[in-house]
């Protein structure tokens, strides 16, 4: 049931947000293992980078999302991308999607 609402909430954002090359949707995915992050640009529908809990090597948990946000906002300045499109993926923007975004904006990127 309470996935079932979460996936509600994903579709009802998504019908609002769409990524393009200079300004790609930035998509979280938590599991109960795992936080997993990806840049996708919607127009050509491919991926541009991605990064997980599991490749930084941190726990499912506050500090470990605050990690999470400073690989992604490092990989991103790699390619030179400042601005990002946020998909919360339906989860509620608190706790660990919380704090992944804000260590982002504190790296420099904008939403």
């Amino acid at each position: 049931m309470r996935n079932k609402k979460r996936l509600y909430r994903k579709r009802r954002i998504r019908a609002k947000v769409f990524g393009t090359a200079e300004r790609p949707r930035l998509s979280v995915f938590r599991s109960l293992r795992g936080l997993y992050i990806q840049l996708i640009d919607d127009k050509k529908g491919e991926t541009v980078l991605s990064v997980s809990s599991k490749e930084v090597s941190v726990g499912q948990n506050v500090p470990g999302a605050k990690k999470v946000g400073q690989a992604v906002a490092k990989k991103c300045a790699e390619k030179k991308i400042k601005k990002v499109v946020f998909d919360r993926g339906g989860y509620k923007y608190h706790g660990k999607i919380k704090s992944l975004a804000d260590e982002m904006r504190k790296s420099g990127i904008e939403f």
